[in-house]
């Protein structure tokens, strides 16, 4: 059974960097499509961004950005470490929250890709952004 494991989070000043990690043990996380989530208490959890398995790659589908975070983050993996990261750069106060990362084997991050079903999710990782 895949496992997954959010690091990265942290406090951070305005028009700063945050690299978030998602770990996979357990299985190859390189099979699976894995998108980040935010959530901020008493809001409605929110997509981010989508990377499609490596066998399910279609160019225009992944990597997928929601607009609330394009041109700022950039989705990709790091195959050797078993992990998917989300790089976020000019950071906002509006970006505080809890991400999550979530993933499902064989996905292309089609459909409607913050409604899918996943199979997977990590506890999740803070990010504080405030000066």
């Amino acid at each position: 059974q895949l496992q997954l494991v959010e690091s990265g989070g942290g406090a951070v000043q305005p028009r700063g960097s945050l690299r978030l990690s998602c770990l996979a043990s357990g299985l190859i996380l390189e099979d699976y499509g894995v998108s980040w989530f935010r959530q901020i208490p008493g809001k409605e959890r929110e997509g981010l961004s989508c990377i499609s398995s490596r066998a399910r790659h279609i160019d225009g589908r992944s990597p997928y950005y929601s607009d609330s975070v394009k041109g700022r983050a950039t989705i990709g993996r790091d195959n050797g470490k078993n992990t998917v990261f989300l790089q976020m750069n000019n950071l906002k106060p509006e970006d505080s929250g809890f991400y999550y990362c979530a993933a499902d084997p064989d996905y292309d991050c089609g459909g409607y890709v913050f409604k899918h079903p996943y199979g997977s999710w990590g506890q999740g990782t803070q990010v504080i952004v405030s000066s």
